[in-house]
């Protein structure tokens, strides 16, 4: 049986019926988009396949169960149970992504400089902490746009997708997100100063 000629549907109606090989050409057709997806948001390889695994156990357990009703969409449904996998990780881990350069460095590592004091350093990397905590304060959605731009280099095209809004949404999401960063800065500056 060549299941490559089957639409998503199709494959999805013959591993509802039974037949296990729907699924697996399913993976087949779009691990590699899946994976990637994940692992550009949480950069560690292990980590990304737990999480794609823990996706394919949410899908299997919702086609099993026939609550399945994502008629012809099933990528876009698969991207989004692996994308809030992610977003529950990072909530559940009230952690912020490191940034990293090409070679894998954290990119605050690299902004030190050579005779830095270690008053320097402490400020350098309390104001790392500052703008985490910063990012954890915004409302989820400006959160999600921010950490998949910055942190996983992902496009506004590639957000709009992931997120199901228009682009023109995502990047307003981003607009606002870092207008309240800059908000959240000065209330801050005004502390210190007052």
């Amino acid at each position: 049986m060549n299941l490559q000629s089957y639409n998503d549907q199709d494959l999805v109606k013959l591993y509802i019926t039974g037949n296990e090989n729907g699924l697996q050409e399913l993976i087949r057709r779009y691990k590699s988009k899946i994976y990637t997806s994940i692992y550009l948001l949480v950069k560690d390889q292990y980590l990304a396949e737990d999480i794609f695994q823990d996706a394919f156990i949410k899908v299997i357990n919702t086609l099993r169960s026939g609550r399945y009703n994502e008629e012809g969409k099933f990528l876009p449904w698969v991207m989004r149970i692996a994308h809030n996998l992610v977003i529950d990780y990072f909530r559940k881990e009230k952690r912020t992504p490191v940034i990293t350069s090409t070679d894998g460095t954290d990119v605050f590592d690299m902004l030190q400089f050579h005779d830095e004091s270690t008053e320097d350093k402490m400020l350098r990397e309390q104001s790392h902490k500052e703008l985490k905590a910063m990012i954890q304060l915004l409302p989820d959605d400006q959160k999600e746009v921010l950490l998949m731009r910055h942190y996983g280099d992902l496009s506004f095209k590639e957000i709009a997708e992931l997120t199901e809004v228009s682009i023109n949404t995502a990047l307003g999401r981003m607009r606002y997100a870092l207008s309240n960063l800059r908000k959240m800065l000065k209330t801050k500056e005004m502390t210190y100063r007052g």
